[in-house]
């Protein structure tokens, strides 16, 4: 804090000027260049220290510097004599620099440059490869992560706290700025690029459109990841890349490496979705959760998009499996003590509860409830799944890996990475731990579509029996970098690196093949992708193909080392030095030799200040909910102090504007009301105040930021989508009741539809749910992937019940909604 307050007041330059990053996309590959910038405007000498996020399944496989005109690559060692190096050249008054991951996470790194000489300037240049996801829209996502919010240290734990000590000052203080460029190359033409923030237009730079440019058109503000997402013609393409190694670089590098990617496409007939399971859905109810899910945006709040989502999925799960929803921050609840099963009453139940939630329950503490859930016997015949949905950084990410790891043959993790700086490390690692997805959710994207995309596969029928065989030439054999997929969905990217050791016989043979094989439900499937065994041309200093191979064998090795496996971390160690990519156990550490003289004068240190988002929270533009220690401080003070004065405004609130203090003041004197002198509860009575428009004091109908944030804070939220109000009203066999609450989401009268009820031999409820169906695929067909599986459900219920009358029932639904809904939809 005291560097916060040297910044702001004294105003002193922060040595990073400007951080440059350049992309190369080469399909769902990106190689990623970030330059640093630094400037010493100081007197002495000066060490600056950066911590930023990175990908946790990115492969940092080198780093450099610029210094006083040298180039200088760094060497990467064990992580401990890297350190001692780093330490021993500044205190010798050599100038040094030093890249380490910080702490077992595997997504915060630290970048250190010491000893750099008064008006030097400096250039650091870190390079990593990456793997970019499948969207189920067909996009390839890039993420540029920039955000790093502070991560929660549980009670009792004493690991490294990553980001504690980092300094914080408000978005706009921020004195370096983010500039990124990047090149698009595709064996398929690419159609578009789009992004979450302003692009200069795409540019082709072949006729085919198979090769293009693009960049950010400004500098993006700090509060939100930078996301790229990349259109190709064909995107779901099986394909496989073979790259050549390095002559002499040991067998890691040496060898040549390929990765594979199979798209398994199992016939539509034996996908048929299972009745059984025990869904377990674990919520986060921590008071960042009240963030909003788009930083440009007030609305939704996460936990309001992640209620949605709950609705949603409760609605499609199928009759006869068995569920419970946990909510947990600082502790947890669970809706019921154990599992129970699905039916109307306990999933009527369970909506009225979940619609109630909030984010109410402090930090976030995940550990616990985790333990809690898997002490909890499974049933038999129900195959257990968990669904994790989180904002959440925690430091003990590592050890919450572990628990699920170690649980892994007993379920199955759907994890959800909910808005910008969520922890990858987390989201992936208990998705890759236990044979399940991770998906992320930021700014404008849905959830929904992604939750319900993972229920769909959670509720197929379980893949057995998974293995590789490899037809190569005579002469050549084929080992996997890291254990067989243990787990597939079809129509999911199924990634496979492996070495090709030795030479064909004859030389000139120049095709290779890898069958995957799989069992379903007594079936055996195989899919087949032969592959050209002539090398892909490439940088042979990148070996993009080389260092993800190696990433997953180390995050393999890792993942044991943490379940305390006993040779892993030799082995870790080993794969890392060779590799030259980074892990916990090494660091990249480099050393200025050419300068004649040590650096004089004694040696000051720098942080690098990142974005203070608890400023940002209660910044009105960024988050209408207020962040609970604040409020609380504000309204437990007697109601006749809390007035605008200028002690109170500024210690309280700081940066705000004073018109919004005196918004805040009146909601916390007008909470005290609501509470009759209680103090319990306030910030939820306090948003709830505010929701409804906050009358009084300032006129009523006007905003009060000075930002000019148009509208009224009750136009400003966003009213329940009709989809939802639709989907609420379902049962929990698929059908619907015919009632004013139905036909006014339809928007018809109940009167006028029970006139229009073709046949005495229809029953209400038949007729209700041909009429919901109808509305589905006409006026939210835009939403598909969020009604799918309950429309299943509806339309199964409906077949088993109307009988021939459904013919009918579809012509009077189309004619009632004026719609031209044709028979396929109920299999007519």
């Amino acid at each position: 804090m005291e560097l916060v307050r040297r910044l702001q007041l004294r105003k002193e330059p922060v040595p990073l000027r400007s951080s440059s990053v350049s992309v190369l996309i080469r399909g769902f590959v990106a190689d990623v260049g970030c330059e640093l910038l630094y400037r010493n405007e100081e007197l002495g000498p000066l060490e600056v220290v950066f911590k930023f996020p990175v990908d946790a399944e990115a492969a940092v496989y080198a780093f450099e510097a610029r210094l006083g005109g040298a180039c200088i690559q760094a060497q990467l060692h064990e992580k401990k004599q890297a350190q001692e190096l780093y330490g021993d050249t500044l205190a010798g008054g050599q100038s040094s620099f030093l890249l380490q991951q910080e702490g077992a996470g595997g997504d915060v790194f630290s970048c250190s440059l010491g000893n750099l000489p008064p008006g030097e300037e400096a250039v650091l240049t870190l390079r990593y490869v990456c793997e970019l996801p499948l969207e189920p829209d067909g996009a390839a996502r890039y993420v540029l992560p920039t955000v790093l919010r502070p991560r929660y240290t549980p009670h009792g734990w004493h690991g490294e706290d990553v980001t504690q000590g980092v300094p914080r000052v408000p978005q706009r203080e921020l004195p370096y700025t983010l500039s990124l460029s990047a090149t698009l190359q595709s064996p398929h033409s690419i159609n578009r690029v789009l992004s979450n923030c302003p692009l200069t237009p795409l540019s082709y730079t072949a006729g085919n459109r198979t090769t293009a440019q693009v960049s950010l058109a400004q500098a993006p503000p700090w509060d939100r990841d930078v996301e790229l997402l990349v259109y190709y013609a064909e995107p779901h393409k099986p394909s496989a890349v073979l790259e050549a190694g390095l002559p002499g670089a040991g067998s890691l590098m040496g060898d040549p490496a390929v990765m594979v990617t199979l798209l398994p496409s199992v016939p539509e007939a034996v996908l048929a979705q299972s009745r059984a399971g025990e869904f377990i859905l674990l919520l986060d109810r921590s008071s960042s959760m009240t963030c909003p899910m788009d930083s440009r945006d007030l609305f939704p709040q996460r936990i309001d998009s992640a209620k949605e989502s709950l609705i949603l999925l409760l609605k499609s799960l199928p009759l006869g499996c068995y569920f419970n929803v946990y909510g947990f921050g600082t502790e947890f609840e669970s809706f019921y003590p154990q599992t129970v099963e699905y039916t109307q009453q306990t999933m009527a139940e369970s909506l009225q509860r979940i619609q109630l939630l909030q984010a109410d329950l402090g930090g976030t503490r995940i550990l616990e409830p985790l333990r809690a859930i898997y002490r909890s016997p499974c049933r038999d015949g129900h195959p257990r799944q968990l669904f994790v949905f989180t904002d959440g950084e925690v430091e003990n990410t590592q050890d919450v890996i572990t628990e699920v790891w170690r649980n892994r043959g007993t379920h199955r993790c759907f994890s959800f990475g909910i808005g910008d700086g969520v922890s990858t490390a987390l989201i992936k690692g208990i998705a890759r731990a236990a044979g399940g997805s991770a998906e992320f959710i930021t700014g404008q994207d849905r959830m929904q579509p992604k939750v319900l995309q993972s229920l769909k596969r959670a509720l197929l029928p379980a893949v057995t029996g998974i293995s590789l065989s490899w037809d190569l030439p005579p002469g050549m054999q084929a080992q996997l970098l890291h254990r067989c997929p243990e787990v597939i969905f079809p129509g999911q990217r199924c990634l496979v690196y492996a070495q090709l050791r030795g030479q064909p016989q004859p030389p000139d043979t120049s095709m290779a093949g890898v069958t995957l094989q799989y069992g379903i439900q007594d079936q055996t499937y195989k899919e087949t992708l032969q592959f050209s065994l002539q090398p892909q041309d490439g940088d042979r200093h990148r070996l993009p193909v080389h260092r993800l191979a190696a990433k997953s064998l180390l995050l393999e090795l890792e993942g044991a080392v943490g379940a305390g496996s006993e040779g892993a971390q030799h082995r870790a160690l080993e794969a890392s030095l060779s590799s030259g990519v980074i892990c916990s156990l090494t660091a990249y550490v480099g050393v200025d030799t050419q300068r004649g003289q040590p650096v004089q004068g004694p040696l000051v240190r720098q942080d690098v200040p990142l974005t203070d988002f608890i400023r940002e929270y209660v910044e009105m533009r960024d988050c209408i909910s207020i962040r609970e220690i604040q409020i609380d401080r504000v309204c437990e003070r007697p109601a006749s102090r809390a007035r605008l004065d200028e002690p109170n405004y500024r210690s309280v609130f700081g940066g705000l504007s004073r018109d919004l203090w005196q918004w805040y003041s009146r909601a916390a004197r007008k909470c005290l009301q609501l509470s009759k002198s209680s103090t319990s509860h306030l910030p939820r009575k306090c948003l709830s105040w505010l929701r409804g428009g906050g009358g009084g004091g300032v006129t009523q109908g006007q905003t009060v930021l000075q930002s000019g944030v148009p509208g009224t804070l009750k136009e400003r939220m966003p009213e329940e989508s009709p989809l939802l109000r639709l989907v609420s009203l379902q049962n929990a066999d698929g059908s619907w009741d015919l009632d004013p609450q139905l036909a006014a989401v339809l928007g018809v009268s109940e009167t006028d539809a029970r006139k229009r009820i073709p046949s005495e031999d229809v029953t209400p409820s038949i007729w209700a749910t041909v009429l919901a169906v109808v509305w589905l695929h006409d006026r939210a067909v835009g939403q598909r992937d969020e009604w799918e599986l309950l429309e299943a459900k509806a339309v199964g219920w409906v077949r088993d019940r109307a009988g021939a009358q459904l013919s009918e029932c579809l012509k009077a639904a189309n004619a009632l909604l004026g719609c031209s809904v044709g028979p396929a939809v109920f299999g007519l």
